[in-house]
């Protein structure tokens, strides 16, 4: 039953994602040349409602899936990893014109290129696994 719960989330997040066009290559295209408002719009919108959630989260104390309380874990130090991660995040981004959660969101409207961007980012996440003990963290 959690397992149905999960794939309707999916299906609508991404029908919403698809309607927006925020999974349009040529809206990331548009937002990286910074031509359009369109992107920063959608992304603005979801951190100002992600943060209102939040909020609303602490003062109701609600409970995760597994019944404990939620909470938001205190960020790490180090800027330098922040700029670094946010960089190659951003050129794959670009590169591909997709993130992560689009990259599937593509590939069940039919852009079955996208299977090989996602073959990289598995490939990628295996690598970064196998070397992250050698890596300054």
């Amino acid at each position: 039953m959690k397992f149905l719960k999960f794939l309707l989330v999916g299906v609508v997040f991404g029908i919403i994602l698809v309607k927006s066009e925020a999974v349009s290559w040529y809206r990331i295209y548009e937002m990286f040349r910074f031509e359009s408002f369109h992107m920063y719009g959608i992304i603005g919108t979801a951190i100002a409602t992600g943060v209102i959630l939040l909020l609303i989260t602490k003062k109701f104390k609600f409970k995760n899936i597994e019944g404990g309380l939620m909470s938001v874990p205190d960020k790490e130090k180090g800027f330098t990893r922040y700029i670094l991660g946010g960089t190659l995040f951003g050129l794959g981004w670009a590169l591909s014109g997709a993130c992560p959660g689009p990259m599937y969101i593509l590939v069940g409207t039919g852009v079955f290129t996208m299977l090989i961007v996602i073959l990289a980012a598995i490939l990628g996440t295996y690598v970064y696994g196998v070397l992250k003990d050698k890596l300054p963290h």
